[in-house]
C-alpha cells in the first residue's frame, strides 16, 4: 500500500497509483524498497505479468529518472515517510499499521482502486508430503485458517486482511472483499519472479 506524510501531502493530493512513482510531480519525493528482495519483487513481477516486459521496462525507466529513492526495506520506507524525508512510499500493511499505531503523521492509500487494483499477498501454510504427523498438521492448518485466527491477525500489529467474510476487524484494516484486488494468480507470479529478477538486478545496478 501507499503511505504518505500528512504534513507534506494533503489527502486530496495523495498519490493513488503505482504509476505515481514515475509522475514528475513527485520527483525525488517518493520511495520504494529494493525490488530484489521481499514483497517489492512480487509487486514488480505482477506488473511484468500484467503489462508485459516492454511496458514495465519503460515504467521502471521512468521511476529511475524520477529520482525514486530505493531503500533497504518496507520498514525503512515507512520510517522515511514518517520522518518527512520522503513525501510517500510503498510499504506493507504491517509497517503502515505500526506507523499509524504510533500516531505518526501518516495516512495510507490502497493503490489503483480505479484501475488494476491493489496487489494482495496471501500468507501460506502447507502440509509437507510424507510429514510424520499429518493428522496433527491438518488440525494446525485448520486452526490457522479459522475465523478466530484471522480476527487475531487483523487486530495484531501485523494488521492482516481477513479472507473469511464477516470477520470483525479494527478500523485500520479492510477485508479483502472491501478493495479491488489485482487480477493475478500466484502460480503465475512465481514463474514471473524467476524471469524478471535478472532485469531487476540490471535496473538496480546489482548486475
Amino acid at each position: 500500500m501507499i503511505i504518505y506524510n500528512t504534513t507534506l501531502v494533503k489527502p486530496e493530493n495523495a498519490p493513488a497509483s503505482v504509476m505515481d512513482l514515475a509522475n514528475p510531480r513527485w520527483k525525488d519525493k517518493a520511495g520504494l524498497a529494493n525490488p530484489l528482495f521481499g514483497t517489492t519483487t512480487t509487486q514488480l513481477a505482477a506488473l511484468f505479468a500484467l503489462w508485459g516486459d516492454a511496458a514495465t521496462a519503460r515504467f521502471l525507466d521512468g521511476v529511475r529518472s524520477n529520482g525514486v529513492k530505493l531503500v533497504t526495506s518496507n520498514g525503512e520506507a515507512k520510517d522515511l515517510v514518517a520522518s518527512g524525508e520522503l513525501a510517500w512510499a510503498f510499504t506493507d500493511t504491517d509497517d503502515a499499521s505500526e506507523a499509524l499505531g504510533q500516531h505518526k503523521p501518516v495516512a495510507v492509500v490502497y493503490p489503483d482502486q480505479e484501475g488494476m487494483g491493489t496487489l494482495v499477498m496471501p500468507n501460506a501454510v502447507a502440509l509437507v508430503k510424507g510429514a510424520p504427523h499429518p493428522q496433527g498438521a491438518r488440525k494446525l492448518i485448520d486452526y490457522l485458517l479459522s475465523r478466530e485466527v484471522e480476527e487475531k491477525l487483523a487486530r495484531s500489529t501485523a494488521a492482516q486482511m481477513p479472507l473469511h467474510p464477516d470477520v470483525t476487524v479494527p478500523p485500520n484494516v479492510k477485508a479483502v472483499s472491501a478493495i479491488k484486488d489485482m487480477a493475478v494468480t500466484f502460480p503465475t507470479l512465481g514463474k514471473a519472479i524467476d524471469q524478471v529478477l535478472p532485469s531487476l538486478r540490471r535496473w538496480t545496478g546489482a548486475a
